[in-house]
């Protein structure tokens, strides 16, 4: 219920006593007058925010070449589970600070020697669709987040990311943000996306003869990323980012990103839609 209709049975129940004869409401002298209250507003059960758009990525983890491609993102904004608990906070105008949980995807394309030259003698990577949870705290001025992942698609293995942005308020639409970024994966998944086994080391015509490389997980990249938010209405919104990520560890010395770029750059920018469920 919003504000005005609140508002307006408020005043209807302080007007009934006025209008009411003596017989409908009694009060005995010095006792206080009955008070009206509306009901309570009742909060829904979900709301979450939906980001599309075009993204700029290198064409696999290491490649000096980029290209062009849609970008997709959810976040968890609010949520209210049986027994009246609940996260987060269902006012776009009042957000709610400090420690939550929050939602993290991660879609990450195929990777085909066949559409990379370079990358001959490499068995092929299947996509991946990775799906966790994480931890968040926020401020005015100030956020940190944690995330778990797995890959449910895929690679089937653990990653991680920390990350923290200092935010500036340019005026009540316009947010800013930076801060670090660092990206952990567990050996399985380093395995997948920067090793070398054996067999393709050996393979004839291979582009990695001779370089067999057993990655192990651990810190894999650290970086920067610069953004910013656009809220047109309570529903819509503008969101864009830019990123800059290194490879460390045995990322950073598997013979693939040896080949390439140690150093990766992405731009996205997309729209924001937020949805309110009632259950």
């Amino acid at each position: 219920m919003s504000i005005l209709p609140r508002a307006l049975i408020s005043a209807f129940a302080f007007l009934i006593p006025s209008f009411a004869t003596a017989g409908d409401l009694t009060v005995p002298v010095g006792e206080p007058l009955p008070v009206y209250q509306a009901a309570p507003v009742a909060s829904p059960g979900l709301v979450f925010t939906i980001r599309g758009g075009a993204s700029v990525t290198p064409d696999y983890f290491g490649s000096g070449d980029y290209s062009v491609g849609p970008d997709f993102a959810v976040g968890l904004n609010f949520l209210r589970l049986p027994g009246g608990r609940s996260f987060g906070s269902y006012d776009p105008n009042n957000p709610q600070y400090g420690l939550g949980l929050r939602g993290s995807f991660r879609y990450i394309d195929e990777r085909s020697a066949a559409d990379y030259p370079e990358l001959n003698g490499l068995n092929d990577v299947d996509t991946s669709v990775e799906l966790g949870l994480g931890l968040a705290y926020s401020s005015r001025n100030f956020d940190a987040f944690a995330d778990l992942r797995y890959g449910v698609v895929g690679h089937e293995s653990f990653v991680g990311e920390v990350g923290a942005d200092v935010k500036f308020q340019a005026n009540d639409r316009l947010t800013l943000s930076a801060g670090p970024r660092l990206f952990i994966g567990s050996d399985k998944y380093s395995s997948t996306y920067f090793g070398v086994t054996a067999a393709e080391a050996g393979a004839v015509g291979s582009n990695f003869a001779g370089q067999a490389f057993n990655a192990g997980g651990g810190l894999l990249s650290a970086g920067v990323e610069v953004g910013a938010k656009y809220k047109i209405n309570d529903d819509w919104g503008l969101e864009g980012a830019v990123t800059w990520d290194r490879f460390t560890g045995d990322a950073a010395d598997s013979p693939i990103v040896q080949q390439g770029e140690r150093d990766q750059y992405g731009v996205r920018i997309g729209i924001t839609r937020r949805i309110t469920l009632d259950f």
